[in-house]
Order: C-alpha cells, then structure tokens, then sequence
C-alpha cells in the first residue's frame, strides 16, 4: 500500500468546513494549509458557497482536480458515506479527524470504515486523531497556527496514538533543538498502524529515527511490531503507556486499545534490540543523540570534561547509575594532559577523569582537552559540561570544538543551559550535528543511549 499520499500530498481537501464557524476544526486545517504550504487546498461542504474568498465544493467529486489526501472532520455517522464517495473520486488518501467510534463504544460504525477501505485498498489513518505534520509540506493538526510549537524540519519522525502527547512532543523537539522529518497522529488506528507506518518510514529518505508513542496493541499486532522493527536499519524507539493496571483502564478509555502485559512487552523490545524510553525525558534525549549519532556504537567508556568539579561528580553519579563507565586515567594520560593546557590552570586543574578545568580555564584549554580526549583509548565517548558564563570563553566555543570532533570522529555530547542568551554557542554544535543537553541528566541519556543502540 502506498501511503506517500498521506505524507508529502500536493493536493487536500477538507472536508466538513464550516460556513459560520472559523474555530471549526476544518476550517482551522483547511486556513494553515491555504495560507502557509505549498499544497493546493479545497474545501467542501455538501452546501458549497465560499470561504474566505475561496470556493467550498459541495463534494470531493466536484473539486476539478486530482486529490491526494482528504481531510475528514465531519460527525462520525456521516463519515462512511464520506469515505465511500472519497474512494469513489479517486482521492488517494484520507485522514479521519471525527471522533465518536470505538473510543465512544460504536465499534461498528468504526468497522465499517476499514470495510470500505480494505475493499478498495484505500488508506486511512485515524478515526479520533490529529493527521500528519509534515515541515514545509502539509499539517493537518486542527490546532491554531499561533499556538502551535513546530519542531524545524530534521530527521526524526513520530508516530503517536495520542494527539495530545504528540503535540507535547513537539514542544520539547522545538526547545531541546530536535528535527522531525513528521508527526503522524493515528488516534484509534482502525487501519493504518504501527506497522504500516513503521515499514514506510524505515524506506523514508528523510527520517533516520523512529518512535513510536504506543498504547497498546491487537492481537499478534505487537509481536508483529517488534519482528519488523528488529529488522529495521534505522533507530526505533519505543515509548509505552498503560504500564500498570490503572494505566492500562485508562489507555482503553482512551482510544479502545489493549494494553497488554508491560513488563513481556519491555522484555521483548530488550530482546530484538529495541530502545525503549521510560519517559519522555529519555524520548527527546534518545532522540537528539541517535538523529546526530544514528550508527554508533560505544561500550559506554566515558570522559568527562567541565569547567566546574560539582558538575563533573554529578555526572559520574548520572553516569554510574546508567551503567556507563568513568575509567581513572593512567598517571601517563594525566601528564600528557596537564601539559597540553595553558599555564594558567596547568598547576589547578585535576585530570584524573573527570577532569575538571575549574573557572580560570580559556577557550583554547577546553579545545586542547576534547582533542586529547579524541586520542585516548581508554575512553568511547566525551562527555562536555560547558558553563556558558567562564569568563575565558566565547560564543565560538561550540562551533570551534565540533570541528574537533569532526576531525576525530569520536562522539561528543555536550551540556549547555538552554537559555536564549547561549544560543549562538548551541547553534555551533547544533550546526555541525552535535547533540547539546539542556541537563546533565539528559546529556548522560544521550551517551548512554550509543550504547544501547544495536549496530545498525
């Protein structure tokens, strides 16, 4: 089944616009989509008329065009008729936005919908969703345009049966500086699923990493899930809710899914080389880490550089606690070390790993540290805890130790606060595709992250 539709259309039509109503969720999707993307946009509504300046269609069979995608926001009982004349006009795709099926126990009215669908091989995605956000393409979220949070266009896509997580997502790709490639909102999944998408993204030039934000699944639907995502050569990384009983009567009532047995699922993902993400604080700092590190490998051997002792003793607190090793240097890689900084801090700093350059510290010591570092083979992985306000550094600092690492190849994660006034010393890592922490905690998530990513 070709979804390409769903994803990159050059032609939408929403349907179920209102003509007194500018709040209505169709006419929210159809406005953003007129306005602000490339694609041609129509709205229908059986009473034609106009909008905005712009022709409502009384049917998808009278647009004079050929339809990629319809948008479907009408009540759920005039949906299957909907559906049908979409089928019938040869629109290629359709997302459903309209709740009021298996969620609401009409079960029926929503299997209908996959019955029309499966007989003409006709994709859909939803009932009860938001769509796709695709940058620069399309966005079918009913949600205004000025409270929207949009990550920029990168590699990362994400596949949610919450809409409401999924947006919250977004908010933390945009503030944690994490691309996406799309956002796809697939509510109660009555046809396309997990695993349709999962075998369209892993084709999908544009994404290198995938998650999944799961509910639950059908029968036989997760093994299946987990057998194709083994094989996949992108990242996969699973986040999943119902993870206790009363989690799991909430997921139910949520979309009409089975939770299942969590702790088998956990089990199985461990198993097939799966990430999982506990919370969505390991989400968004797995996700950062594997976009700029997607094919490394480490076995979690890690150095750890900072301008400040306290921040070096509670990264290797973090780092212990995830398993990840701060190997002591030998008293031949300290001297080699200390010599390589400037005067100024040779007698002060402690070298032992972590090392710790203390506040006197210059641009140009943090430069000759991490290019050291690069060359010691007792270490996989630097670890920079960088504090923005030494006085001995500037906002080139970030750009200027991506082309160390550049040059070696060994990979770095830095801890920067995420502030606007350091924005220019992210932007330098960022640019050169160098993950940057706002926390200690999530940069050491993002180091451990390598190491439990399989070889792809």
């Amino acid at each position: 089944m070709n979804l390409s539709a769903l994803f990159a259309p050059r032609s939408v039509a929403v349907i179920g616009v209102s003509a007194g109503n500018d709040r209505h969720p169709a006419n929210v999707i159809f406005t953003k989509n007129l306005l602000r993307y490339p694609v041609r946009t129509y709205a229908v509504n059986v009473k034609g008329g106009s909008l905005d300046g712009e022709q409502v269609f009384p049917s998808v069979s009278a647009i004079p065009d050929s339809i990629d995608l319809a948008v479907i926001a009408v009540r759920a009982e005039y949906v299957p008729a909907v559906l049908a004349e979409c089928i019938a006009a040869a629109v290629k795709s359709a997302i459903i936005i309209s709740g009021g099926f298996a969620e609401a126990g009409h079960d029926e009215l929503q299997d209908h919908l996959v019955r029309l669908a499966e007989g003409a091989a006709f994709p859909f995605v939803g009932p009860n969703c938001l769509g796709v956000y695709s940058p620069g393409v399309v966005d079918t979220f009913f949600l205004p345009t000025e409270r929207m949070v949009q990550p920029a266009a990168g590699d990362v896509a994400v596949v949610s049966q919450s809409g409401g997580i999924l947006v919250d997502l977004l908010v933390k790709f945009a503030r944690e500086g994490v691309g996406i490639s799309s956002a796809i909102s697939i509510g109660n999944k009555a046809y396309i699923r997990e695993l349709q998408l999962l075998e369209y993204l892993d084709a999908d030039p544009r994404t290198g990493v995938m998650v999944f934000y799961v509910e639950g699944f059908g029968r036989n639907e997760g093994r299946a899930f987990v057998q194709r995502a083994a094989k996949c050569r992108k990242p996969v990384i699973v986040l999943k809710a119902g993870k206790t009983s009363e989690g799991s009567a909430a997921v139910s009532s949520h979309t009409a899914s089975l939770a299942g047995d969590y702790q088998v699922f956990a089990s199985v993902l461990a198993q097939h080389g799966i990430i999982e993400a506990r919370n969505e604080l390991e989400l968004v700092s797995y996700c950062e880490a594997l976009s700029c590190y997607p094919h490394t490998v480490i076995k979690g051997r890690v150095g750890i550089i900072s301008g400040s002792g306290g921040h070096g003793a509670m990264a290797v607190d973090s780092c212990v606690a995830a398993g990840l090793f701060v190997p002591r240097f030998t008293e031949a890689v300290q001297q080699s070390l200390r010599d390589s900084l400037s005067e100024n801090i040779r007698t002060i700093a402690s070298v032992v790993n972590p090392v710790d350059l203390t506040g006197s510290a210059v641009e140009n010591d943090f430069i000759a540290a991490v290019d050291a570092f690069c060359e010691i083979t007792d270490i996989d992985s630097i670890l920079l805890l960088l504090l923005p306000y030494l006085p001995g550094i500037s906002s080139d600092l970030g750009a200027r130790l991506s082309k160390v690492y550049r040059r070696h190849g060994k990979p770095l994660v830095a801890y920067v606060p995420h502030i606007e006034k350091y924005r220019m010393l992210i932007d330098g890592f960022e640019l050169n595709r160098v993950p940057v922490a706002s926390s200690i905690e999530s940069a050491v998530l993002m180091t451990h992250v390598l190491r439990r990513c399989r070889l792809c």
